[in-house]
């Protein structure tokens, strides 16, 4: 059974190589998120995530099986969009790095992980849900659609890890 925790300073390292350990097996894969280790997730986007509890775990046995960062920070090209509603920046969450072992991929785990975003934003009077994906990231796309996120656009966006590129937009109104 998947547990999901807020993760702390002492679980940094195991983090950090769970992701190192998800762009290894992600090398070969047909739809690629874009990472890269240390450009994306980078180390200090993960220190800083944990420090500020918005980096959450699933654990399975012990085992980092998935993680995310779910906060109010965001792209600015996402203030170029026509979002379904408008909220404070305080009254949205953002999902990034949402990664799942792929040994345990098929199990409902990130589904699991954003059921647990969805309960945390109806506790915290969170007004909307939003992400962006990597265009072709046809999985990705796939499994948000399923779990009641809309599409909204595709744009092109700016990171750090990948440059312009461009990405689809879907929000989940809670």
């Amino acid at each position: 059974m998947l547990q999901i925790r807020t993760a702390d300073s002492s679980d940094y390292s195991n983090v950090r190589d769970f992701y190192y350990l998800l762009i290894d097996a992600m090398e070969d894969a047909e739809y690629k998120p874009g990472w890269e280790k240390d450009i994306y997730p980078t180390q200090e986007f993960l220190i800083r995530s944990i420090e500020s509890n918005e980096l959450y775990i699933g654990e399975m046995d012990g085992q980092i099986v998935s993680c995310m960062v779910v906060n109010h920070e965001y792209n600015d090209s996402y203030k170029d969009i026509q979002w379904s509603v408008e909220v404070k920046d305080s009254e949205l969450f953002v999902i990034h790095a949402l990664g799942v072992n792929s040994l345990f991929s098929g199990k409902g785990i990130a589904k699991q992980m954003v059921q647990q975003v969805i309960k945390i934003a109806h506790e915290n009077n969170i007004k909307t849900i939003r992400l962006d994906v990597l265009e072709g990231n046809i999985p990705a796309e796939k499994a948000y659609t399923k779990m009641g996120f809309i599409y909204l656009d595709t744009i092109q966006m700016f990171y750090e890890d990948i440059g312009w590129t461009n990405y689809k937009l879907f929000e989940f109104i809670v």
